[in-house]
């Protein structure tokens, strides 16, 4: 749904009972002996790729002489199998930087280890959804690192001349789509790349749907309630209307589609902002901000990413490695480095206030200020829908999706099919997992 925000895919869960991920037994490390207290100096070693993190690790040391922790840059594709391998071998880090699918995943696995009660302290640093990110089936396995809530940006000069309005639903985008092909088939309302379903996720997420809920001892699978099919059929008018372009994320000519104004509108987040400022030399200062479209202006809700430090299998002292993951991710010292963007880390908080770090990530030269782009962002971050949780296969859930979205992008299936389809995909899936699950009523 926004540029090149494709969700990677990772292997399916392991088998395990509802019970053991809800209890993170399955492998992990029990929850008593994480929640003792570590007593004298210890060693933490720490996993990420995120720019900027190396010297804020550096700084915490400075700061505390108790807990030392080591940084190690693991960028690269296949960094969550050489994370599984580790933890099978018994070498894993105590921490590393994950995404919440696969935290999910991890935690399905027993690879991570039940944090629960030293990460309750730190709990009311952040919002409801960042928290649902690291706790999936209700035990908490990380510390939130950042969001990335979706907001609107849009070509101002090109709305006005074809004489539309910054949308406030869905409904909206589609009517102002439809209105610009009547002048100018060229042009189009959106984009959907045909490798990138996120598109439906968002919408999904927007609307309220819950495609995986844990309801007392098992998993309900909601891919086809009602709320999903309301976000499926926006889809399924985009690609009937031929309201939404397909350039691919994977291309570097991507971003002509929207610098030359052959694609208008975009849902976007706070990481791309800086890229949008090197990348659109032609429209530079024509864009604008705007809240995203809702469903339901009652109600108005919109999706986020969420990156999470999560807490490994075998690490011998969790407490200190949540103190430190809190530390990296809600102190003002630590915030105040990361949201720079001469950090290049592209991090946006998953705190609760996030008013103190928005002013200096806004470009100030792309956008051409008619709008209030820091209250924009800033309202976002507060309606991120905080129903949507990761399940215990969702990886390999959105891995199948992404087999059908094409197929879906190129008119060979409808949007209703492909959920359909991926609604009993799921329910056989985790049967053969051992994980109790049933369709939401």
């Amino acid at each position: 749904m926004s540029t090149i925000r494709t969700r990677a895919s990772a292997g399916a869960a392991a088998a395990l009972s509802l019970s053991l991920v809800l209890s993170a037994c399955g492998g992990g490390d029990d929850t008593d002996s994480a929640a003792k207290t570590t007593q004298g100096k210890v060693q933490l070693e720490f996993w990420s790729w995120t720019e900027g993190i190396q010297q804020q690790v550096a700084v915490w040391n400075k700061a505390h002489p108790e807990t030392q922790v080591t940084y190690v840059n693991a960028a690269g594709d296949t960094v969550y199998q050489k994370l599984r391998a580790a933890v099978t071998s018994g070498n894993a880090p105590c921490l590393s930087k994950m995404d919440g699918m696969n935290l999910a995943n991890f935690a399905a696995d027993g690879l991570l280890t039940d944090i629960t009660k030293v990460a309750a302290p730190y709990k009311s640093l952040y919002t409801t959804p960042a928290w649902n990110a690291v706790s999936p089936g209700g035990a908490t396995y990380g510390i939130p690192t950042g969001s990335s809530p979706l907001f609107t940006a849009y070509r101002a000069d090109l709305f006005e001349k074809y004489g539309i309005t910054a949308p406030t639903t869905w409904a909206d985008v589609i009517a102002a789509g439809k209105a610009v092909q009547k002048k100018d088939k060229n042009v189009k309302i959106f984009n959907m790349a045909g490798e990138d379903p996120s598109t439906l996720v968002d919408l999904s997420w927007e609307a309220g749907a819950a495609w995986y809920k844990v309801v007392g001892d098992h998993w309900e699978i909601g891919l086809d309630s009602p709320d999903a099919l309301k976000a499926g059929d926006v889809v399924q008018q985009l690609v009937d209307n031929n309201l939404a372009s397909d350039a691919s994320y994977a291309d570097p000519g991507v971003f002509k589609t929207w610098d030359l104004g052959k694609t208008i509108l975009m849902t976007t987040s706070t990481w791309q902002l800086p890229i949008y400022d090197t990348n659109f030399p032609k429209s530079k200062g024509k864009w604008q901000l705007a809240d995203a479209p809702v469903f339901d202006t009652a109600h108005p809700q919109t999706s986020s990413n969420f990156d999470v430090t999560a807490v490994l299998k075998g690490c011998k002292y969790p407490d200190r490695a949540a103190e430190f993951a809190s530390w990296l991710s809600s102190s003002k010292e630590s915030l105040t480095a990361l949201t720079d963007p001469a950090s290049k880390s592209g991090l946006f908080p998953a705190v609760k206030n996030v008013s103190p770090y928005v002013d200096k990530i806004i470009p100030t030269e792309m956008f051409n200020g008619k709008s209030d782009s820091a209250q924009v962002i800033e309202t976002a971050a507060s309606r991120v829908g905080d129903q949507w949780q990761y399940g215990p296969d969702y990886a390999a859930m959105y891995s199948e999706m992404q087999k059908q979205w094409g197929k879906v992008v190129n008119k060979q299936m409808t949007v209703k099919d492909m959920l359909t389809h991926l609604q009993s995909w799921v329910l056989a899936d985790l049967k053969k997992k051992g994980v109790k699950a049933v369709a939401a009523s």
